[in-house]
């Protein structure tokens, strides 16, 4: 049974605590300068807090100035710019995807480049053996990397090792294979990954170094264990990517030490991913002649503006209910444009099965995309092809109103970058100036649908 906290008693001339009252201070000589102290929570004896103090914590103001972090850079430019600038030393990550999909190979790469500019690292495989990482590093033309290998499941080896080691930068693969020995539960499971990860992140807060951990994803996209863990790391990244695509994209959801949203593009290769300059290109490097359905959206990843294609199919559907199937996009953002359509436009979609589509893998989460969505639909539908040098964007309301969008200057600049010479765009879209492409302005849907189909 839990002994009930007892009464403390504190002197307000010298501040010297004592179990019982008397009417004279022993330390200072003060006399009646005792009083009961009271307890910092109030609940039943065993629940509470009691009486019992802990240390003060220092505090600050907001008028207080701190060098921005020191950034450690790894020398991938896409992995520095999802990061913020680079690594940030203390800190911990969180990396996500689907199984297969790159991130073991990603991180080779990334502590094999940190590794190379200086930093002590160490990667620990709970899934491989040493010589199974020895082998991809061969592949990879990494085995002169001055990496430290480790083959560790328990979570205790593992802080004994980085304790005695202190590295500057440790990857743990993954976290769901990382088990405590004071949790009755299998690895992998919630309490399991909870514990795991709480343990390595206040390691890497106390003793400066950076942690990265590996999580796996579930066939919804949702990352299963350490979705608990998110709140607990200061960033979150996601590799994604098509199994039937090259590219792989790793964004970044959550970052305190710089933007989030942010992404960073890669090519998977024989020598495994390398980096991509100019992802607008290489998105739109397949694109063939002018089709209906095709049309050209210039988005904003993050900071950096991105030209990707999005492509629909309208074909008659032969079910009671026709299908809408959707890669790439929110499936309930295609329903809502097409009940626009619908209701303001006076198109029907009804008996025809509807189909759209991301080229290359991208994914695209922005209501920029609205009209160059339902330009390719239109398109689609109608089989009227739009030039093959314009660009669209444009955010669509339940109206039918077109909303311009923000930083219109940087997507005119990168389309005209790359040869495009038209953009469609909203009423009362900010071009800077003369941007050197000719934009075309519309207020609202229907009046698009008009000029550009002759529908409406």
């Amino acid at each position: 049974m839990a002994k009930a906290p007892t009464a403390q008693f504190t002197c307000t001339a010298c501040g010297v605590r004592h179990q019982k009252w008397a009417g004279r201070c022993d330390a200072c000589g003060a006399w009646n300068t005792i009083i009961e102290e009271a307890p910092l929570t109030a609940g039943p004896p065993g629940r509470a807090l009691g009486t019992a103090r802990g240390r003060t914590i220092p505090v600050t103001t907001l008028q207080a100035t701190e060098a921005p972090p020191p950034r450690a850079g790894s020398g991938m430019a896409e992995l520095d710019r999802v990061l913020g600038g680079g690594l940030v030393p203390a800190s911990a990550i969180l990396v996500g995807g689907d199984p297969g999909i790159g991130k073991s190979t990603l991180l080779l790469q990334a502590i094999a480049s940190f590794a190379r500019k200086g930093l002590t690292t160490l990667y620990v495989s709970g899934e491989e053996a040493c010589d199974q990482v020895r082998m991809r590093a061969a592949r990879l033309g990494l085995a002169d990397a001055p990496v430290s290998l480790a083959a560790e499941t328990s979570l205790r080896d593992i802080l004994t090792t980085l304790d005695a080691m202190r590295p500057d930068l440790v990857v743990i693969d993954s976290i769901q294979t990382v088990w405590s020995d004071l949790v009755e539960a299998a690895p992998g499971s919630v309490t399991q990954v909870r514990a795991a990860a709480h343990e390595l992140v206040s390691f890497a807060k106390r003793r400066g170094t950076s942690v990265i951990l590996v999580g796996h994803v579930t066939k919804d996209g949702q990352i299963a264990g350490p979705r608990v863990v998110e709140h607990m790391v200061d960033c979150v990244l996601y590799f994604e990517g098509e199994r039937g695509h090259q590219f792989r994209i790793l964004r970044a959801v959550k970052n305190r030490f710089g933007p989030a949203d942010e992404i960073g593009v890669f090519e998977m290769t024989g020598q495994g991913l390398a980096e991509v300059a100019n992802p607008s290109a290489l998105f739109l490097s397949e694109r063939g002649k002018p089709s209906p359905g095709s049309v050209v959206f210039a988005g904003i990843e993050g900071t950096r503006p991105m030209l990707t294609e999005i492509q629909a199919l309208v074909a008659p559907s032969s079910l009671g209910t026709p299908r809408r199937t959707v890669v790439g996009l929110d499936s309930g953002r295609l329903s809502t444009i097409l009940a626009v359509l619908e209701a303001r436009c006076g198109i029907p979609f009804a008996g025809l099965d509807v189909f759209l589509n991301v080229a290359g893998g991208m994914r695209v989460s922005e209501p920029a995309a609205d009209l160059a969505v339902a330009a390719a639909l239109l398109s689609a539908r109608e089989d009227v092809a739009l030039p093959s040098d314009c660009v669209v964007f444009g955010e669509l309301s339940l109206s039918g109103a077109l909303r311009p969008v923000g930083q219109s200057e940087n997507r005119l600049k990168e389309a005209q970058k790359l040869g495009f010479t038209q953009a469609i765009a909203p009423e009362n879209t900010k071009t800077g100036g003369d941007a050197g492409i000719d934009v075309r302005r519309f207020p609202d849907l229907t009046a698009f649908v008009g000029e550009t189909f002759g529908a409406g």
